[in-house]
C-alpha cells in the first residue's frame, strides 16, 4: 500500500473470519475475539463487548484529506503539514492514541522539530506515575490476579464501565492455576454509583459493598490503615461508612491469601488523586506484614500505556518530555498538554487519535493537524486533516497491556487503503 494514495478507507471482499484477535480498544487487550469481515462490514462474532462492538464494527466515512476544510490530495495534506512543521518553534505531539510504531514515528517527529509529546489522558496517568515516584508500590498482574487473587477490592470503580470483560477473564475465570477455586473469590466494592452485578459469583453469593463517597476514598483508606496499625477510632462513620464495616473488611483483607486492591486514575477525578492512590500503595505494603497483598491499576486505554512505554525506551523518560533543547527534558507540570494550549506556549498541535474517543483534538490558537480515522461526524475543521487506520483493525501493530507486563501482536483485519500513523510520520520526515 502507498500511504500517499488517496483511495476509499475499505476495499470489498469475500466473508471470511478472523481467530484469535486482539482487541485494541481497551488496555485489557483481550486475544481470543473471533471477528468476520463480509465485503469490508467488520462484526464481533465471539468475545465481544460494547468497546470492541463500537471500535470494529464503526463506519467509516468517505473522507478525504483536507486543508481548511478543503479535500486535497494526500501528498498536498503531507506537504502542508510538513510545511508547518518546518515552521513552527515549538509544536505539541498531543491525543498520541496510536501503536508502538506510530508512537516511534510521532517521537521521531518530535525529536527532529524540538516538540513535547503529551498523551490525551496524561492527567490521570500522572495520578499513578507522581505515587510511584513518591512513595513506590506493590503491583501485580492479570495473570496473577487470574489466578491467585482469592480478595479483590475495587476502590472507586467496578472496572466493566471502562473494561467489559475484566471479570470474564480475570474474576470468574473456569480455569486457574495453583488449586484456586475462582467462584469462591471474595469481592469487595467501595463507592458508590458502581455497576456491581459482575461482582456476584457464579454461585450466587453477593459482593460486599461499602458506599463510601467517592471524593472521600482517601479518608476511607486512611482509616482503614489506622485501624490495621492498631488505633482506635473515635469516628463512628468515616466518608459515609461505619467503622463496624470498616472492621469487618479490614478482617477480610487479613485473612487473605492473595489479596489484590484496584484502582483506576480516570475513576478517582478530584484534586490530589495522587495522595489517595499513595495512600492505597502504603495500605498494601503495610498489609504484607501480615499476609500478601499487590496492587493493581486500571486505565490505560487509547494507549497511553504504549505511548509512556515506547518514550521511556526512545527517551529515558516518561511522556511530557521537550525536545526542544536539543536533547529530551523531563517535566510533568509545565509540559501537560493543557498547560501549554492555555498559556500558549505551544505554535502548533499535532493530534493524533485512532481508536474509541479523543478524536476531536482540544481547541487551540495554535493551527493544529489532525491525524484520526475518517469516522462519520469527525469534525475535520482545522488546518490540515490526514486520514489514517486504526491498528488491529486496518493494519497490524503492537500494543502494551494494561499491567505493563507484555505487548501483544495486532492484526489486520480487514484491507484499507488508509496509512497507517507510522506510514504519515515517515512521508513528514522525509519532507522535512
Amino acid at each position: 500500500m502507498n500511504p500517499a494514495t488517496a483511495a476509499s478507507p475499505t476495499a470489498k471482499s469475500g466473508s471470511r473470519t478472523h481467530t484469535s484477535v486482539t482487541c485494541p480498544f481497551c488496555s485489557l487487550l483481550c486475544d481470543d475475539l473471533e471477528v468476520t469481515n463480509r465485503g469490508g462490514s467488520l462484526g464481533v462474532t465471539a468475545g465481544d463487548c460494547a468497546r470492541a462492538r463500537g471500535g470494529f464494527e464503526r463506519d467509516y466515512a468517505s473522507l478525504s484529506p483536507q486543508m481548511d476544510g478543503r479535500d486535497v490530495s494526500m501528498d498536498q495534506a503531507v506537504a502542508a503539514a510538513a510545511r508547518l512543521l518546518r515552521g513552527a518553534r515549538h509544536p505539541l505531539y498531543g491525543g498520541l492514541g496510536t501503536d508502538v510504531a506510530g508512537m516511534r514515528g510521532l517521537l521521531a517527529l518530535a525529536d527532529r522539530t524540538g516538540g513535547i509529546v503529551d498523551h490525551m489522558l496524561g492527567d490521570t496517568m500522572y495520578r499513578n506515575i507522581l505515587a510511584m515516584q513518591d512513595r513506590g508500590w506493590i503491583m501485580t498482574t492479570m495473570t496473577e490476579v487470574r489466578n491467585r487473587a482469592d480478595v479483590v477490592i475495587f476502590a472507586n470503580l467496578d472496572a466493566v464501565s471502562d473494561h467489559p470483560r475484566f471479570f470474564e477473564r480475570n474474576i470468574w475465570n473456569a480455569e486457574s492455576m495453583f488449586g484456586l477455586a475462582t467462584k469462591s473469590r471474595r469481592i469487595v466494592y467501595l463507592g458508590e454509583g458502581l455497576n456491581t452485578r459482575p461482582g456476584v459469583s457464579p454461585d450466587g453469593r453477593k459482593p460486599l459493598h461499602l458506599r463510601n463517597e467517592p471524593e472521600r476514598l482517601g479518608e476511607l483508606i486512611g482509616a482503614l490503615r489506622a485501624l490495621l496499625a492498631g488505633q482506635s477510632l473515635q469516628a463512628r462513620t468515616v466518608a459515609g461508612v461505619k467503622v463496624a464495616e470498616l472492621t469487618k473488611l479490614l478482617g477480610i483483607m487479613k485473612g487473605a491469601k492473595y489479596g489484590v486492591i484496584i484502582w483506576s486514575p480516570p475513576r478517582l477525578p478530584f484534586a490530589s488523586a495522587d495522595l489517595v492512590v499513595e495512600a492505597i500503595c502504603d495500605l498494601v505494603k503495610e498489609l504484607n506484614a501480615q499476609t500478601r497483598f499487590s496492587g493493581f491499576a486500571l486505565g490505560g486505554n487509547e494507549g497511553i500505556l504504549t505511548a509512556g512505554a515506547v518514550c521511556t525506551w526512545q527517551s529515558g523518560y516518561q511522556l511530557r518530555t521537550d525536545f526542544a533543547a536539543g536533547y529530551p527534558e523531563f517535566d510533568p507540570t509545565r509540559n501537560a498538554t493543557a498547560r501549554l494550549l492555555a498559556d500558549d506556549d505551544v505554535d502548533l498541535l499535532l493530534w493524533t487519535s485512532t481508536f474509541l474517543t479523543g478524536q476531536t483534538p482540544p481547541e487551540t490558537k495554535a493551527p493544529t493537524v489532525l491525524l484520526a480515522p475518517p469516522l462519520r461526524g469527525l469534525d475535520t475543521r482545522c488546518a490540515v486533516y490526514i486520514p489514517v487506520g486504526t491498528p488491529g483493525v486496518d493494519h497490524r501493530g503492537q500494543m502494551c497491556r494494561v499491567d505493563n507486563v507484555v505487548s501483544l501482536p495486532l492484526h489486520q483485519v480487514r484491507e484499507s487503503a488508509l496509512p497507517s500513523v507510522a506510514g504519515v510520520c515517515n512521508l513528514l520526515l522525509q519532507s522535512l
